[in-house]
């Protein structure tokens, strides 16, 4: 079996039994350790971040427009109180988690304590498609855990009887081991034998890290899950941790917060300092900078 050490970040989808069931799953764990070196997450939290961006990487190649964009949303009365992701339809996704630093003991299986982190609450889904409003789907945490609270989602919000499994692994020095997951999504033309062959393959699967630590790629995981179901590889998507963030975009910000508050800030007689939450970067603008950008405001207000 391939080794999937040195193994990039990769998302594969196919379709099996003809088009009964389409699938996707994807190897993350250079994205999710990305993201943790930026918002420096604890283990928990790695975790819980970690496997939300996986299933935004997967979710978001689901879209079909080029310009279309998916968000995740959990928000929870836990310790770790929720997380935000956003993917495009090219595998690129960014996230924070509202409180990075969360720490918790093992639950009882021994495992990273998510559903500890994020407690009881709601998972939305937005996808704006470049319409007027942008389509939300909310459902209540089911577990925390995100997995089951996303195949919880697609059943009841979209209709669309699926199987989610996602898993984040840890190293002793809190970097990521190993990260990834699956969707398998039933078709409405799906047979009841399929679905039997399907349910008996997943109760043979124990996690989605076992079966990456065991080395397999996506491809192999897929070829596990779908067994006897006739695999059909489709195409193949590199998934980035991606923040399109920069200094330029930072100032259009300041300039919208309006003139008045960027005259407190200028009063005031030092530098500021401008944080993006998705990727934590760190944007400096002196007392000068602010005055030119009060001046384009100002400017912009009159041409109003």
């Amino acid at each position: 079996m391939k080794d999937n050490e040195g193994y990039k970040d990769c998302i594969v989808r196919a379709t099996a039994a003809g088009t009964q069931i389409r699938a996707f799953a994807a190897t993350t764990r250079e994205l999710v350790e990305e993201a943790r070196r930026a918002h420096n997450t604890s283990p928990v939290m790695t975790a819980a971040l970690g496997r939300l961006l996986t299933a935004g990487a997967m979710m978001g190649i689901m879209q079909k427009g080029e310009k279309d964009l998916l968000t995740l949303q959990v928000r929870g009365d836990g310790p770790g109180r929720g997380l935000t992701v956003t993917a495009d339809s090219r595998g690129r996704v960014k996230g924070y988690p509202l409180i990075p630093d969360v720490i918790l003991p093992a639950n009882p299986m021994g495992k990273l304590d998510v559903s500890g982190a994020m407690g009881e609450g709601i998972l939305s889904v937005i996808r704006d498609m470049g319409l007027r409003e942008p389509y939300v789907g909310q459902t209540p945490l089911q577990t925390g855990e995100i997995a089951e609270d996303l195949t919880y989602y697609f059943a009841t919000s979209e209709q669309i009887p699926s199987s989610v499994g996602l898993g984040v692994l840890m190293e002793r020095d809190n970097t990521v081991k190993q990260a990834g997951g699956f969707i398998l999504q039933l078709m409405p033309d799906a047979g009841e034998e399929v679905i039997a062959r399907l349910e008996r393959n997943l109760s043979g699967v124990s996690s989605v890290t076992a079966m990456l630590e065991a080395g397999n790629t996506p491809e192999q995981i897929l070829g596990i899950l779908l067994e006897g179901l006739d695999v059909e590889y489709t195409d193949t998507v590199e998934p980035e941790f991606f923040c399109g963030c920069d200094k330029s975009r930072v100032e259009k910000a300041l300039i919208s917060i309006g003139g008045e508050e960027l005259r407190e800030m200028i009063d005031e007689g030092r530098e500021i300092e401008v944080n993006c939450q998705f990727c934590n970067r760190h944007y400096l603008f002196s007392v000068e900078e602010l005055r030119a950008l009060y001046d384009k405001a100002q400017k912009a207000r009159l041409k109003s």
